[in-house]
């Protein structure tokens, strides 16, 4: 668990010093046991030490004595519980991310890439205040077939196999709007068809493996 614990303090780190999300914003876990272990509520991630990291049970549970959680637990908690696959995630308030989620817009398939999140878009997930369950089922609605996605008026969420893969995502996505936002200040950029993110979508399974 010590190292686990370590790895989630050094990719909390990582929010800050790749600008994905400033001071305290954004959360990391990785699942645990029966459970995962998710950086604290209202913690300098720079200040993070091995004992700040919680550990929430699938159910929901923890120890108060030992820490108070993310206010953000619960979505992934539902992640976890709804994702076999999901074994780690990120969640950032990351600048253009969070700008596009702002106009309650996902993101087309203006960019092949697109499809590393998992599906022919990102889509942006319904506001909700923070830390609820309404939340959590918006951000569930929105990742059926997907890894990655907005939040709206908040940010974005990605989950991989591991922490690694899963930060990667959420720079991916962050990238992706970046590259989005100023395609529309050309104009209205080109979408990819279904057909073609079919196709792109085919061989993105085997994209890290060729």
């Amino acid at each position: 668990m010590k190292n686990l614990r370590s790895e989630v303090i050094k990719y909390a780190k990582m929010l800050n010093s790749r600008k994905l999300s400033a001071l305290r914003s954004g959360n990391v876990s990785v699942r645990y046991k029966d459970g995962f272990l998710i950086t604290p509520s209202g913690a300098k991630y720079s200040l993070l030490k091995n004992k700040d990291i919680v550990f929430v049970s699938i159910q929901g549970k923890f120890d108060k004595k030992k820490g108070i959680p993310s206010s953000e637990w619960k979505f992934h908690q539902d992640i976890y519980n709804n994702k076999t696959e999901a074994k780690a995630i990120i969640h950032s308030h990351s600048n253009c991310a969070t700008a596009i989620s702002t106009h309650g817009k996902g993101i087309p398939a203006f960019h092949y890439m697109i499809a590393m999140a998992g599906g022919n878009d990102i889509k942006c997930a319904k506001y909700a205040t923070y830390g609820t369950r309404e939340l959590s089922k918006n951000i569930l609605k929105v990742l059926k077939q997907r890894k990655a996605c907005l939040i709206g008026n908040h940010g974005q969420i990605a989950f991989s196999e591991n922490l690694s893969k899963a930060f990667e995502l959420a720079e991916e996505v962050e990238n992706l709007s970046n590259q989005y936002i100023k395609a529309l200040k050309i104009g209205k950029p080109k979408i990819l068809s279904s057909k073609e993110m079919n196709k792109v979508l085919s061989k993105a399974k085997n994209y890290k493996k060729g």
